[in-house]
Protein backbone atom coordinates (compact mmCIF):
# COMPACT_ATOMS: atom_id res chain seq x y z
CA UNK A 1 0.00 0.00 0.00
CA UNK A 2 2.62 2.37 0.91
CA UNK A 3 4.55 1.94 -2.34
CA UNK A 4 1.58 2.41 -4.23
CA UNK A 5 1.27 5.78 -2.51
CA UNK A 6 4.60 6.74 -2.66
CA UNK A 7 4.05 5.69 -6.60
CA UNK A 8 0.96 7.90 -6.84
CA UNK A 9 2.55 10.83 -5.32
CA UNK A 10 5.83 10.49 -7.77
CA UNK A 11 3.56 10.94 -10.76
CA UNK A 12 1.60 13.53 -9.57
CA UNK A 13 5.05 15.75 -8.79
CA UNK A 14 6.02 14.62 -12.57
CA UNK A 15 2.79 16.26 -13.58
CA UNK A 16 3.27 19.04 -11.90
CA UNK A 17 6.29 20.76 -13.95
CA UNK A 18 6.48 24.21 -14.56
CA UNK A 19 7.86 26.04 -18.15
CA UNK A 20 11.57 24.44 -17.28
CA UNK A 21 11.37 22.13 -19.75
CA UNK A 22 13.51 19.57 -17.94
CA UNK A 23 17.13 19.36 -17.44
CA UNK A 24 19.94 21.92 -18.55
CA UNK A 25 20.69 21.26 -21.81
CA UNK A 26 24.48 19.71 -22.52
CA UNK A 27 27.09 22.80 -23.80
CA UNK A 28 24.75 25.35 -22.63
CA UNK A 29 26.01 28.40 -20.49
CA UNK A 30 23.57 28.57 -17.14
CA UNK A 31 22.81 31.84 -16.10
CA UNK A 32 21.01 32.92 -12.48
CA UNK A 33 18.39 35.53 -12.39
CA UNK A 34 17.46 37.03 -9.34
CA UNK A 35 16.48 40.63 -7.65
CA UNK A 36 18.31 42.20 -8.92
CA UNK A 37 21.52 40.32 -11.18
CA UNK A 38 22.73 38.00 -12.97
CA UNK A 39 25.03 35.22 -12.23
CA UNK A 40 27.77 35.33 -13.39
CA UNK A 41 27.34 38.78 -14.73
CA UNK A 42 30.63 38.22 -16.93
CA UNK A 43 29.94 35.14 -19.57
CA UNK A 44 32.36 34.01 -21.89
CA UNK A 45 30.79 32.03 -25.09
CA UNK A 46 32.18 30.66 -28.03
CA UNK A 47 31.03 32.27 -31.53
CA UNK A 48 28.26 30.70 -33.39
CA UNK A 49 24.89 29.12 -32.06
CA UNK A 50 25.02 29.68 -28.19
CA UNK A 51 22.74 28.41 -25.94
CA UNK A 52 21.78 29.78 -22.24
CA UNK A 53 20.17 27.82 -19.37
CA UNK A 54 18.20 30.87 -17.78
CA UNK A 55 16.98 29.83 -14.29
CA UNK A 56 15.05 32.00 -12.14
CA UNK A 57 16.11 32.02 -8.77
CA UNK A 58 14.03 35.55 -7.93
CA UNK A 59 10.50 35.92 -6.73
CA UNK A 60 9.40 38.07 -9.88
CA UNK A 61 10.00 37.05 -14.09
CA UNK A 62 13.41 38.25 -15.27
CA UNK A 63 14.53 37.70 -19.14
CA UNK A 64 17.68 38.32 -20.46
CA UNK A 65 18.83 40.69 -23.64
CA UNK A 66 21.94 41.04 -25.89
CA UNK A 67 23.21 44.48 -26.51
CA UNK A 68 25.75 45.45 -28.70
CA UNK A 69 28.12 48.51 -28.66
CA UNK A 70 25.97 50.17 -30.78
CA UNK A 71 22.89 49.91 -28.73
CA UNK A 72 21.16 47.45 -31.27
CA UNK A 73 19.69 44.66 -29.59
CA UNK A 74 20.54 41.35 -31.10
CA UNK A 75 18.13 39.13 -29.06
CA UNK A 76 15.86 39.08 -26.31
CA UNK A 77 14.72 35.72 -24.06
CA UNK A 78 10.91 34.60 -23.32
CA UNK A 79 10.19 35.93 -19.77
CA UNK A 80 10.87 33.43 -16.94
CA UNK A 81 9.02 33.23 -14.53
CA UNK A 82 10.07 32.88 -11.13
CA UNK A 83 10.82 29.33 -10.12
CA UNK A 84 11.58 28.29 -13.17
CA UNK A 85 14.09 27.48 -15.71
CA UNK A 86 14.31 28.33 -19.55
CA UNK A 87 16.33 27.04 -22.57
CA UNK A 88 17.43 30.39 -24.60
CA UNK A 89 19.16 29.59 -28.08
CA UNK A 90 20.92 32.74 -29.88
CA UNK A 91 22.06 31.68 -33.63
CA UNK A 92 25.40 33.57 -35.03
CA UNK A 93 26.80 35.66 -32.41
CA UNK A 94 29.74 37.06 -33.67
CA UNK A 95 32.49 37.45 -31.80
CA UNK A 96 32.74 40.72 -29.74
CA UNK A 97 31.36 42.42 -26.66
CA UNK A 98 27.76 42.49 -25.48
CA UNK A 99 25.95 43.86 -22.84
CA UNK A 100 23.61 41.76 -21.35
CA UNK A 101 20.93 43.02 -18.92
CA UNK A 102 17.39 42.27 -17.93
CA UNK A 103 14.21 44.32 -19.81
CA UNK A 104 11.80 44.38 -17.14
CA UNK A 105 11.16 47.75 -15.49
CA UNK A 106 13.18 49.00 -12.94
CA UNK A 107 15.67 46.06 -13.23
CA UNK A 108 18.93 46.91 -14.91
CA UNK A 109 18.53 50.01 -13.22
CA UNK A 110 19.08 48.25 -10.15
CA UNK A 111 21.70 46.43 -11.35
CA UNK A 112 20.23 43.56 -13.51
CA UNK A 113 23.25 43.87 -16.02
CA UNK A 114 26.66 42.08 -17.06
CA UNK A 115 29.05 41.56 -19.88
CA UNK A 116 28.97 39.07 -22.36
CA UNK A 117 31.98 38.20 -24.37
CA UNK A 118 32.15 36.15 -27.46
CA UNK A 119 35.32 34.87 -28.29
Amino acid sequence: MKAAAFALVVALLCACGGSSGGNQPAGSTQVTMTEFKFAPSTLTVPHGKVIFWLVNSGSVAHDLAIQDSSNNRLATSDLVSAGDSKEFDVNDIPAGTYKIFCTQQGHEASGMKGTLTVT
